[in-house]
């Protein structure tokens, strides 16, 4: 990560978390009355191909002892009365902004895979994580409602995780490398404009 990237990261995060910090705690408060404890969920991602770290989200649906790999259809009926306003309004990724201003992870970029992916595609992970995760960017942007489409129509654990290695890991693997390829930090900011654009729309 270069210079100019972390410090947009640092300045853009503290500014968010300043600005929005109402916000948040609204919704922490609103999750804690109806749906109750846990507020967060937190889950292992992956910041390179061998070092993970701990994403932070707002907690979206009723916790299981064995969940794993992404979340498909099979998991619909774990939605909280919550969650579904916060998935369709992203809301539940506000906490990220701990991760941003950590170094965790950066606005743009790909976003953080399950170690489990990272370990069945060592190869194609090994270049995609060459760029730090991001909470946005080119495959969030333009695939993450596709992919929601597909996953959605699964009924089983094992169809979710077919149908995600299938479909889902090449293609935004392959935007994941084209912003690799051009990245740059008026790239990042653009990227950032149609993030908050996109989900204000």
């Amino acid at each position: 990560m270069t210079f100019s990237k972390r410090l947009l990261d640092l300045f853009g995060g503290l500014t968010m978390a300043i600005i929005l910090g109402p916000v948040i705690l609204i919704t922490a408060l609103i999750i804690l009355l109806l749906d109750g404890r846990p507020v967060l969920y937190v889950s292992e991602r992956m910041k390179t191909p061998t070092e993970g770290f701990d994403l932070i989200k707002f907690r979206t649906m009723k916790p299981a002892a064995d969940d794993s790999g992404v979340s498909g259809g099979d998991k619909s009926d774990r939605i909280t009365r919550t969650g579904s306003f916060l998935r369709r309004y992203r809301l539940d990724e506000l906490p990220q902004l701990w991760n941003v201003i950590r170094g965790d992870m950066s606005f743009i970029g790909p976003r953080p895979p399950l170690r489990q992916y990272v370990e069945r595609f060592p190869e194609l992970y090994s270049r995609v994580l060459k760029s730090r995760p991001g909470v946005s960017g080119l495959a969030s942007i333009y695939f993450h409602a596709h992919e929601e489409r597909l996953l959605k129509r699964s009924r089983s654990p094992e169809e979710t995780d077919a149908i995600y290695c299938r479909a889902c890991i090449p293609r935004k693997a392959r935007l994941d490398l084209i912003y690799q390829a051009r990245r740059n930090l008026c790239m990042d900011i653009a990227l950032m404009a149609k993030t908050v654009f996109r989900r204000l729309r």
